[in-house]
């Protein structure tokens, strides 16, 4: 039974750690981000089990974390109101062709990924977009129109 509470206690600190990093951290992992995280299951899995290497361990501490994993998804589909705090909402950061910097902010969005992520979908200026909305996944969805696409010069360019 110890095994089950220390998952738990494991499953809702690593819920934790990823709400904090952020979602646009966790769009597009770097090379050593995916090195880290795969090194942090190794040392999540020696708290859970306290170097016990059974079988029945490793199987109650995976069944676990499949079992809140399966318990936050059902909240979810039961309660809406919950899908903001698990999961996270959608935050507009462009709106008429102006970053909304405070939002970037506080997202930790740098203005080079955003306009790494325009030039991906072949926007060449911020006049272009309507409105840019970071997604809870970390994506970035772009509304654009054809009448800001003449290349405005009051509208700075996106690269």
């Amino acid at each position: 039974m110890e095994i089950v509470v220390r998952a738990a206690i494991i499953f809702g600190f690593l819920w934790l750690v990823t709400r904090v990093a952020g979602r646009s951290t966790l769009g597009e992992l770097s090379t050593f981000q995916l090195l880290l995280y795969v090194t942090m299951g190794d040392l999540v899995q020696q708290a859970i089990t306290q170097q016990d290497y059974s079988v029945t361990s490793g199987i109650l501490a995976v069944s676990t974390f499949a079992l809140l994993t399966i318990g936050v998804s059902w909240v979810n589909t039961r309660w809406r109101q919950a899908r903001p705090l698990t999961h996270g909402v959608p935050v507009v950061i462009v709106r008429d062709g102006d970053p909304l910097l405070d939002v970037m902010a506080r997202e930790r969005l740098p203005a080079n990924d955003l306009m790494a992520a325009a030039r991906e979908k072949g926007i060449r200026h911020f006049a272009e977009i309507d409105l840019a909305v970071l997604e809870a996944d970390g994506k970035i969805s772009f509304f654009t129109s054809t009448a800001g696409s003449s290349g405005s010069a009051e509208r700075p360019s996106v690269g």
